[in-house]
């Protein structure tokens, strides 16, 4: 078991040893923490919807969930080991589940789409829970949180090319 140990912390970088080898910039451990933040505030508000106010979700919704809920436990993993790359994933996992968003909130907004909109199972994805100001939909919260969290990510690539040079 101790060999094997030796072994991972050799091939795969940071070594925690006490500390993590990988020192990350204040602003990268800020940007790290406000993805954490975000993926967690929309899990937890998908979450309520669901639980406590008892609205079932629709198949979209269920889609932007398996998008959204991983990177609670990517983010805060990264957030944890101080390890960036553990988070390359998220960058996908957002960009994927911001054009499930898109797509089932414009079924919501647009005429045209919500006759097709149909295809949905129990509950249609046309139908609106909530809608804030005349445009605030569920749907339209979890694009945000996923265009936060994919810009957020784009802004810690950004300076994790800055710091190689």
């Amino acid at each position: 078991m101790l060999i094997l140990l030796c072994l991972y912390n050799t091939y795969n970088e940071p070594v925690r040893t006490g500390e993590c080898c990988l020192q990350l910039s204040k602003k990268v451990e800020n940007l790290l923490l406000i993805i954490w933040v975000q993926a967690l505030l929309a899990t937890g508000g998908s979450l309520y919807y669901s639980e406590i106010l008892d609205y079932p979700p629709c198949e979209l919704c269920w889609f932007q969930r398996i998008f959204m809920y991983p990177l609670v436990i990517i983010y805060g993993t990264a957030l944890i080991k101080k390890d960036v790359r553990i988070a390359l994933s998220g960058v996908f996992l957002s960009g994927v589940g911001l054009c499930f968003s898109i797509y089932h909130y414009a079924l919501q907004k647009v005429p045209q789409l919500q006759d097709n909109g149909g295809f949905c199972g129990d509950v249609p994805c046309t139908l609106q829970y909530a809608n804030y100001f005349g445009f605030v939909t569920i749907p339209f919260l979890a694009g945000i949180a996923f265009i936060i969290i994919f810009v957020c990510h784009l802004i810690l690539l950004k300076e994790g090319k800055k710091h190689e040079k």
